[in-house]
């Protein structure tokens, strides 16, 4: 079957944006008649067909949010869903919920499923093993709008709701080490993702505040509670083992004290943990765990306010994506 041309094919050959290809198409009064001319007869020897679902959403907006994320049983990402639908909902929204489950080519099919359920706009954190974003791009070229929150990338023009994952995480370290740790281990997340590299930063410039030196043998990757164990226990048995961790979600963390435990080492006393995101788990915990606030409540209300905001405009002339970065908060408990 013949690959439909889109206004980015005919944006690539003529050298322009895919928003100046959309408004030459219609005649938009801020392109040159120059520029419309040679848009216009590209698409026709090309034989492009103005897309159906597009003109759909704008004749006949379906009400329907698509939202893609990595994990439904998160806590992180529950709480963000509540966000979004508390707002979706306000507006008289419905959201239509995809889990990639940490799978690219699953999230590719959630990307398609979202183009034939014809939303009117979409909200993405993206799987672990995403580098290539043209699904995405595809979505885009629909003219569907797209906010990403939490996993963000900037090779895509498209608006971002984020944490502040460096700042958490330099309140995190630098709070071990105001209670007397020095050798800190870092659990991280991949680093192709930018909370990984954000959250290394913020760990990496905390230790160089108090001129502590960064120990590349401290950082492992180690996202998820069995991971977590299984590195704890191996680097807890090491003759210089380390006096505190900072993990990068509370899951990690709690998998590090139950190693600790497990081995006979005492949490606060002999090792000292943070964790990030402020679960459920982190207050129910044994000790209660010190952990990053990220505020996923809000993170999902304000990615879906922005959302809502996109669908609304109708003036798409000078698109120009916006960043919005969600403070977050130390809650100090017993693990530290």
């Amino acid at each position: 079957m013949k690959r439909q041309i889109t206004i980015k094919d005919i944006a690539i050959k003529l050298g322009l944006s895919t928003s100046t290809v959309s408004r030459a198409l219609k005649d938009h009064p801020d392109i040159s008649p120059k520029t419309r001319t040679a848009v216009k007869e590209l698409a026709g020897l090309l034989g492009y067909r103005p897309n159906r679902i597009a003109l759909n959403l704008r004749n006949n907006s379906t009400r329907t949010i698509g939202l893609i994320i990595p994990e439904i049983e998160h806590y992180f990402f529950s709480a963000i869903i509540n966000g979004i639908e508390e707002i979706a909902y306000k507006n008289d929204y419905s959201v239509m919920v995809f889990q990639s489950n940490e799978s690219y080519k699953r999230e590719v099919i959630n990307t398609q499923a979202v183009l034939t359920n014809r939303v009117d706009g979409v909200l993405v954190s993206f799987s672990k093993e995403t580098s290539d974003f043209s699904h995405f791009q595809k979505l885009i070229d629909n003219e569907i709008p797209v906010v990403f929150f939490d996993r963000t990338t900037e090779e895509l023009p498209a608006d971002q709701v984020v944490a502040d994952d460096y700042q958490g995480a330099f309140m995190a370290v630098n709070h071990l080490i105001e209670k007397g740790c020095r050798r800190i281990a870092h659990f991280a997340a991949p680093q192709n993702l930018q909370i990984g590299k954000s959250r290394l930063s913020g760990y990496h410039d905390a230790l160089l505040k108090h001129n502590i030196h960064f120990r590349h043998d401290l950082v492992h990757l180690a996202d998820t509670y069995d991971s977590a164990k299984k590195t704890a226990h191996d680097i807890l048995r090491r003759p210089e083992a380390p006096d505190g961790f900072f993990a990068v979600n509370d899951m990690s963390a709690i998998a590090i004290i139950k190693a600790a435990r497990e081995l006979g080492k005492r949490v606060p006393e002999d090792i000292k943990v943070v964790g990030f995101e402020n679960s459920k788990s982190a207050a129910i915990s044994e000790p209660e765990l010190t952990t990053v606030d990220q505020f996923g409540f809000d993170l999902g209300r304000e990615a879906c306010l922005m959302l809502l905001k996109r669908l609304k405009s109708t003036d798409e002339t000078d698109f120009k994506p916006v960043k919005k970065v969600i403070k977050t908060k130390l809650v100090v408990r017993s693990s530290t």
